[in-house]
């Protein structure tokens, strides 16, 4: 399937379980944000607060099982069904241990941390409330967001979506009833969310004990070797760079915005959540673009990378550009329908959502870009492109700006940071393309040569 079906179809056929479950799975980020935005706009602040920490937790499961997950996919690719099982059980136990650490230090240090991570007076009882369940549930998150990638990277994204649909559509329903019905206001939604963090972790795991996976998990299997440890960590760094910035740059938005008051801070919560929504097609589309790169360049199937590159910016391009215009469109009323009674937010949100929408559509070539250096050995150019987007362009505008235009600065940061991540992806795409050609004249030189 991986080196002969038509790559297009390969492609979307990949893409649509991925896509399911990360659209789903911002829609529950969003109801969740919806129900407790009910509550009042300091506690839809602690979401955007506490936001940020998990924003973490899933860059750390990312980053981990893209790096140990598109490993074992080469190898699979080579036929190297060994070497796959020990990157894939090894990727575990290091999340394991990262997730305890995390777990443990957050829990204990919840008070100081949520200060820290811009929660102001009037915020921080709720984001204390919400983020103490959140700690607990950690391992289960970060395994979750794991396995799920070794399931895609191995052309089996159906599973990983069954689990992690399974454990969104479980939070929906739970949310109302702990945070309204047993009356237990943010401290309901962060329980609802761990219980489905723990519910997605169960199915997941179920899908490697059943044998739905041709990777074999075992402690057996897992290498101690510090060259095994630090391969893994550096080819999933570019996934740690895109996901762990954005949870650094969240941060920092968070505490310039709450210079300007609690309206500004829930605004921009629900802004990050509509937009998140957007970017997760996005996501989807190019996880399922990345084990057809992955497993093809381990095959030397060159023609198929590059085919499947261009396919993939071009549809992702214009999907972007659609939801874009709507959302520039309909701003005003998206804001509305979380917080309905507070004119600032709704001012904030709307004026938000219009400047990231009008570049949105940048994010079709550089995600793909980015992903497809990561899965074809361009780890380094990979994990440049990443943090130009939520490091090197953004943090500085949004530490700066807001001090020279004020409430403006913090508005407009991410679209001039998505402009200036564009430019840079433009000249690593072209790149990129001319090295699979290189790869492709080569070959068909060699079969020339062959055949004489």
């Amino acid at each position: 399937m991986m080196t002969e079906s038509p790559v297009r179809l390969l492609v979307l056929r990949l893409a649509a379980p991925t896509i399911i479950s990360m659209l789903v799975s911002s829609i529950y980020s969003m109801v969740d944000t919806f129900f407790v935005a009910q509550l009042g706009t300091s506690a839809a602040g602690a979401v955007g607060i506490v936001f940020s920490v998990m924003a973490s937790i899933q860059a750390i499961g990312f980053a981990i099982g893209m790096g140990a997950g598109t490993l074992a996919s080469r190898q699979l690719g080579a036929k190297n069904d060994k070497e796959a099982n020990m990157y894939a059980s090894t990727g575990v136990f290091i999340g394991l241990v990262v997730a305890l650490v995390i777990a443990v230090l957050g829990f204990v240090f919840v008070s100081p941390m949520m200060k820290l991570l811009g929660a102001t007076s009037t915020i921080l009882p709720y984001a204390e409330d919400y983020a103490r369940y959140i700690f607990l549930s950690t391992p289960f998150m970060c395994l979750s967001f794991l396995l799920n990638n070794y399931l895609r990277v191995e052309g089996k994204a159906l599973y990983g979506m069954i689990g992690i649909i399974s454990g969104a559509l479980l939070n929906i329903a739970l949310d109302p009833v702990f945070i309204f019905v047993l009356g237990l206001g943010t401290r309901g939604a962060a329980i609802a969310t761990s219980i489905s963090q723990v519910v997605s972790f169960a199915i997941l795991l179920t899908m490697f004990l059943k044998g739905r996976s041709g990777l074999r998990l075992s402690p057996r299997y897992v290498s101690f070797k510090v060259g095994v440890w630090s391969f893994i960590l550096y080819t999933g760094l570019p996934s740690f760079a895109r996901q762990g910035l954005a949870s650094l740059s969240t941060i920092a938005l968070n505490i310039m915005a709450a210079m300007f008051g609690d309206p500004a801070v829930a605004a921009v919560a629900i802004c990050y959540r509509v937009m998140y929504a957007l970017y997760s097609f996005m996501l989807g589309l190019g996880q399922g673009y990345q084990p057809v790169a992955a497993f093809n360049y381990g095959a030397e199937r060159y023609d198929r990378v590059y085919g499947a590159t261009r396919f993939t910016v071009r549809l992702g391009s214009l999907v972007m550009l659609v939801c874009a215009f709507v959302c520039f469109v309909f701003a005003p009323e998206i804001v509305r329908a979380f917080r309905k009674d507070d004119l600032a937010v709704i001012a904030i949100g709307t004026a938000a959502i219009r400047s990231q929408s009008l570049v949105v559509a940048t994010l079709g070539l550089t995600t793909v870009t980015n992903m497809g250096l990561q899965s074809t050995a361009s780890s380094g150019k990979a994990t440049i492109l990443a943090m130009g987007r939520q490091g090197i362009f953004f943090l500085p505008c949004v530490l700066v700006l807001p001090h020279i235009i004020g409430l403006g600065g913090v508005i407009v940061s991410q679209a001039i940071a998505d402009i200036c991540t564009f430019v840079l992806a433009i000249f690593l795409y072209r790149g990129f393309l001319e090295e699979l050609k290189g790869h492709m004249y080569a070959q068909k030189a060699e079969r020339i040569a062959n055949n004489l």
